[in-house]
Parts: structure tokens; C-alpha cells; sequence
């Protein structure tokens, strides 16, 4: 281990270490996720920017989600993929401090962005004669780059106030990746304030955008239920039915994530669960999109058959 007195230059990260037999799996697994994330939400970026039936409120925060999520999980998996394959499980202090930073601001980002993209549905399926005098493209433009905002300043308090603690030497983080609970456990100098602004942000930026989601869709239920017709509420519906399910898979995979009990003998399970959640997520949501969206796929076909009638010619 490198140390300088006692900072710290570098950071091993040993998670699943104890376990070479699943080392090869994993990268397997991680690698072809990994591609079908990039593919994924790349299409779909690309649609959302190349179909003009698309240029709406709802595609240009779906298209800021899929930016997000490639961006999320390229800063996390091949750092995975290069310490699967590696013998040296080493990160330097300043890239591992990058990491957790862009991993810790995307997320923030993705909380708020979903609760917005909740508002959106809400304007849309509770307001729809006045929704593009609300939702103008001014309003939806600064939303979502207050999102982005909002993420980067929490990622960047949360990461100057933990990187700049005292390590005193220790440096082997029992994870896959630099994440600040990991980092805060050893650190040998009183944490009470980084624990507290933790929680308050944790609060502010995941419990009260669950919370305007969970009230923005009694009101969008209640909404639908009122409508007369089968076919009516069917429509309305679908609408935002994708974007409840991105919801769900969400934050259902975070709460199973830390409030499940932890114990030694879980550890391995343990870890491999924070390991899908932030891949296998980001993996699903282009196609929940796809599958859930008429729209999409009508734009999908269209763009396929545009490329096959090139490549004819």
C-alpha cells in the first residue's frame, strides 16, 4: 500500500475479491450490459433528436435520462471491467475522487429528473388544454438544467468534504467502486458533519422527489379514473405508464438496496445487488421505453427503415 506519512495517493478496491471464481462471470456480464446500455440509450438519444414528432417536453427529459444514464455508468463500469480482469485492484486518490464525484452527482440528478419528469405527466394528463402554456420550452429547458445543477453541487460539497478528511493510512475500500459511505468508514476524524449533510441531502434530493412523484400520481389517477371512456383512460394511461415503471425499478431497487439487513454471511449477495442496481437499471430503462411507447417505436421503425433503405441504395 502506498502512503505518504499518513495521506493516502491511492485506494484498493476489494470488493467480490474473496471470490475469484465469479470474476470471469462478471466481467462477461458486465461488459455485455455495459454494450447494450451504450447501444440502448444512444438509439434512443439519437431518435429523440432526429424525429421532430419527438421534440416535446417528455422526449427532451427521456432524452436527458438516457444521457445520464450512459454518463452513470460509464463512470463506474470500466473501472468493474479493468479490476475484474486486473490482479492490481488499485485506484489512484484523485480518480477515485472523480468517480465517486460523478457517480454520487448523476444520481442526485436522475432523483430530480424523475420527479420533473412526474410533474411533466401530471401538466399533461391533469391540464392538457393549457399543458403547452405551461410546459414551454423555456420552463422545461431550465428544469431540467436545474436538475443537472442541483446533482453536480450536492456531488461536489459531498466530495471536497469527504476527500479533504484524514485517511491515516487506511485505504482499502471493500467495494466495487469509490462510493462515499465506503469512503466515509475510514476515515479516522469525526464524519458527524458529512453524516449529517449526507442525510439532509439524501432527504432533500431522494425522499422529497419520491414524495412529489408518489402526490403527482394520486392526482394523475384520480384524473384518469374520472374519464368516461375505456379507450380514454387507456390512452392516458400509457402515457406515463413508463415512466411509473422506470420509477419503481428506481427506487424499489435502492430501498431493497440499503434497507436490506446486512450480515457477513450476505456480503457477497450483498454486493453483487449494488452491482445490478447500477447496471441493470439503466439497461432497462430504453427499452421500457421502447416497449411501453407507441410513439418510440413508430420513431424506431422509422429510423431502422430510413437506414436499410440507404444501405440498399
Amino acid at each position: 500500500m502506498e502512503r505518504t506519512g499518513f495521506s493516502v495517493t491511492e485506494f484498493f478496491l476489494v470488493g467480490l475479491s474473496r471470490y475469484p471464481e465469479l470474476q470471469l462471470l462478471l466481467f462477461m456480464l458486465c461488459l455485455i450490459m455495459y454494450v447494450i446500455i451504450l447501444l440502448g440509450n444512444s438509439l434512443l438519444l439519437v431518435i429523440i433528436i432526429l424525429d421532430s414528432r419527438l421534440h416535446t417536453p417528455m422526449y427532451f427529459f427521456l432524452g436527458n435520462l438516457s444521457f445520464l444514464d450512459i454518463c452513470y455508468t460509464s463512470s463506474s463500469i470500466p473501472l468493474m471491467l479493468i479490476l475484474f480482469k486486473s490482479g492490481r485492484k488499485s485506484i489512484s486518490f484523485m480518480a477515485c475522487a472523480l468517480q465517486m464525484a460523478l457517480s454520487l452527482g448523476l444520481a442526485s440528478t436522475e432523483c430530480i429528473l424523475l420527479a420533473v419528469m412526474a410533474y411533466d405527466r401530471y401538466v399533461a394528463i391533469c391540464n392538457p388544454l393549457r399543458y403547452p402554456i405551461i410546459m414551454h420550452r423555456v420552463l422545461y429547458v431550465h428544469m431540467a438544467a436545474w436538475s443537472w445543477i442541483i446533482g453536480c453541487l450536492n456531488s461536489i460539497v459531498q466530495t471536497v468534504m469527504t476527500m479533504m478528511l484524514p485517511f491515516c493510512g487506511n485505504n482499502v475500500i471493500d467495494h466495487l467502486t469509490c462510493e462515499i459511505l465506503a469512503l466515509l468508514k475510514l476515515i479516522c476524524a469525526d464524519i458527524s458533519m458529512n453524516v449529517l449533510i449526507l442525510t439532509v441531502a439524501t432527504t432533500v434530493l431522494s425522499v422529497i422527489p419520491l414524495l412529489l412523484i408518489f402526490i403527482s400520481y394520486v392526482f394523475i389517477l384520480s384524473s384518469i379514473l374520472r374519464i368516461n371512456s375505456t379507450e380514454g383512460k387507456k390512452k392516458a394511461f400509457s402515457t406515463c405508464s413508463a415512466h411509473l415503471t422506470v420509477v419503481i425499478l428506481f427506487y424499489g431497487s435502492a430501498l431493497f438496496m440499503y434497507m436490506k439487513p446486512k450480515s457477513k454471511d450476505t456480503k457477497a449477495s450483498d454486493e453483487i445487488i449494488v452491482l445490478s442496481y447500477g447496471v441493470v437499471t439503466p439497461m432497462l430503462n430504453p427499452i421500457i421505453y421502447s416497449l411501453r411507447n407507441k410513439e418510440v417505436k413508430e420513431a424506431v421503425k422509422k429510423v431502422l427503415s430510413r437506414q436499410l433503405h440507404l444501405w440498399k441504395i
